[in-house]
């Protein structure tokens, strides 16, 4: 049975209002959708402070007993350092005495040797210069050190000195270099064997004598130097009174691990039962905000969940009693008034053709737009 004009207008008032209705519901979910979003980034903010500050205050605390007990074990550290310098200044000055002890006979033998060495070249007149340890390198050397010395003496006057002088000559050549070589011999080789003419012929006896008691010393120092040595390794420090440096360097090292026992305790305290306690208290203080946000979040969320829920509702019921009649076209308010006011006027009898009527029109406005 066809509707009548007024039953028309009645439907499309119904259908204009549904439409309005929607876009309300749609505008406040939209906006509950933003709310959400904005809700929920101040929540997750205010955890995050909150993470960071239990974060912090946790890793203050803790790095406050690390100090704390680091400072301790470092004067401790400092303690025993000057203990073990203590004990290796008084064992390095036992060593040295024992030496000392050991070697002074060796010693006093020596200056005796020297002594009367210093007494024999006096009697006969030998140069002072006879009794050095050079003159003995040079001409009566018996040892490696003296004929290395030796070595060494005439690589310098018959090598480095005549390649020297030859280097500072300008205009270089050859018969300069053989000139200063046989100068050099010449000079340093007659000295050489003057000073053993010399010596030697006149004073051969008591030369004999030094020589003889430098071998004595010499065998002294060898025996000096091994002494020394054996001392130096013995591993044997019960010479030297060092209980007291043991025991202070004893006691200081059970106080370091003391120190270092306790500090792990506190840790352990901390990380077991401290640190708990602090994130329950931060966590607490922050609490009534946490939960007032979160309150906050979740009526945005019911509020959406309805409001999605109607706008669905709407939408469906929009489609079922309206859309069929209409068309997805028309389900605008500006379009159904339209139709609505074709109706009134009289320029359509239903729906169906206030539809053609505003079709025929808007094409039409069309066409005339385009020929403009």
């Amino acid at each position: 049975m066809a509707q009548t004009g007024k039953e028309c207008v009645e439907f499309l008032e119904k259908a204009r209002n549904a439409v309005e209705e929607l876009s309300v519901v749609e505008d406040r979910e939209k906006q509950l959708i933003q709310d959400e979003g904005k809700k929920k980034k101040i929540l997750e903010m205010e955890r995050k402070q909150v993470a960071e500050l239990v974060t912090q205050t946790i890793k203050k605390r803790r790095d406050e007993i690390d100090s704390s007990y680091d400072a301790e074990i470092g004067k401790a550290q400092e303690q025993l350092k000057k203990a073990r310098s203590r004990r290796e200044k008084a064992k390095n000055q036992g060593v040295k005495e024992r030496i000392a002890e050991e070697t002074f006979e060796l010693h006093a033998h020596n200056k005796e040797l020297r002594l009367r060495m210093k007494t024999i070249f006096r009697q006969n007149h030998v140069p002072g210069f006879c009794r050095s340890r050079l003159y003995y390198s040079l001409f009566f050397p018996r040892w490696i050190k003296e004929f290395l010395l030796l070595i060494l003496f005439a690589l310098v006057l018959f090598v480095a000195l005549p390649c020297g002088i030859y280097l500072l000559i300008p205009n270089h050549r050859t018969i300069y270099l053989a000139g200063i070589y046989a100068l050099d011999i010449l000079i340093f080789g007659g000295i050489y064997v003057g000073l053993s003419n010399q010596t030697k012929i006149r004073y051969m006896a008591p030369l004999k004598e030094g020589r003889q008691i430098l071998d004595e010393i010499h065998a002294n120092d060898r025996k000096i130097r091994l002494i020394t040595s054996t001392i130096r390794k013995d591993r044997n420090e019960s010479f030297y009174d060092l209980e007291k440096y043991d025991d202070e360097i004893a006691r200081i090292q059970q106080e370091l691990s003391d120190v270092a026992l306790k500090k792990k305790d506190a840790l352990n305290t901390f990380e077991n039962v401290t640190k708990t306690i602090l994130q329950d208290e931060i966590e607490h203080n922050h609490e009534a905000d946490l939960t007032r946000l979160q309150d906050e979040y979740e009526e945005v969320r019911r509020q959406l969940k309805a409001t999605s829920t109607e706008v669905k509702e709407r939408r469906l019921d929009l489609t079922d009693h309206y859309s069929t009649y209409l068309g997805r076209d028309f389900l605008d308010p500006f379009k159904i008034q339209d139709l609505k006011g074709l109706i009134e006027n009289g320029e359509a009898s239903n729906i169906s053709e206030a539809i053609e009527v505003y079709r025929t029109r808007a094409g039409q406005k069309n066409e005339l737009a385009a020929t403009k």
